[in-house]
């Protein structure tokens, strides 16, 4: 299938590592031009140096943190007055905080939350004048669900979803698309599950035990839905919500 993305401008944050990569990789190799952000500048440089090659088109990284509001909304800004447009964003980045303090609480909300929402804003007036204009948000199962990560993790990861619902219903009539995307566990070397399963091995086997494929995802194929759902070939899908995890959970989404 041709997901029509060739050309088109993209802005992946979070997208020098795990599920952020995948999706980054996979828009490059579709030919799309990517822009991508994450806190470590070596990082950020290699990623986008190898995207650029993988591609063959333009692509260009900065290191920021989206908590940085400020910070975030400009590079935004540039990349679309830069690149003259911006017509998909991935709003990729989370805290992964699953403490009850307050702390946890506060990261949660400005970096999971405030990070897609000053994303979007800062993106608005460029999608507005995409004819593919499209944002995806990672959510998670851990928003259908109660599970260990109930606490402040879980519930952002579910105002993710009412957020872009929100925005899909609202953007419609001015061509755009706003979906989220939840994955259930996804295991790379690197994230938080090769943690948990070095570290934390009882909870790592209650997790790998809920699943009925007796695995977790891999990043591709997290980056796969990801990659369709943002493209032209997905005109007519907003409002969703892309459930990614191997029949983990149990609830029906009606």
């Amino acid at each position: 299938m041709d997901l029509q993305v060739k050309g088109l401008k993209a802005i992946v944050t979070g997208g020098t590592k795990g599920i952020g990569l995948a999706i980054a990789r996979t828009l490059a190799a579709e030919g799309a031009e990517l822009a991508i952000c994450a806190r470590d500048e070596a990082a950020v440089s290699s990623t986008a140096s190898a995207l650029a090659q993988l591609s063959g088109a333009r692509a260009s990284g900065t290191a920021l943190d989206v908590a940085d509001g400020a910070a975030l909304k400009a590079w935004v800004t540039r990349v679309g007055e830069e690149w003259g447009g911006v017509d998909i964003v991935v709003a990729n980045v989370s805290a992964l905080a699953i403490g009850n303090d307050i702390e946890s609480w506060r990261k949660e909300f400005e970096t999971d939350l405030l990070g897609t929402v000053n994303l979007v804003d800062a993106a608005m007036p460029f999608l507005l004048a995409s004819k593919a204009a499209s944002i995806v948000a990672i959510s998670s199962v851990s928003a259908r669900e109660i599970d260990f990560a109930a606490g402040p993790y879980g519930v952002f990861k579910a105002a993710l979803v009412h957020y872009m619902q929100g925005l899909a219903n609202q953007l419609a009539a001015k061509g755009i698309r706003a979906n989220t995307v939840s994955p259930g566990n996804v295991y790379f070397e690197g994230g938080v599950w090769d943690w948990i399963e070095h570290n934390d091995p009882a909870l790592f086997e209650r997790a790998l035990a809920l699943n009925p494929t007796g695995r977790m995802a891999r990043p591709q194929e997290i980056a796969n839905a990801v990659a369709f759902i943002a493209s032209p070939a997905a005109s007519f899908v907003s409002g969703a919500n892309l459930v990614v995890d191997g029949a983990l959970t149990r609830g029906v989404q009606l």
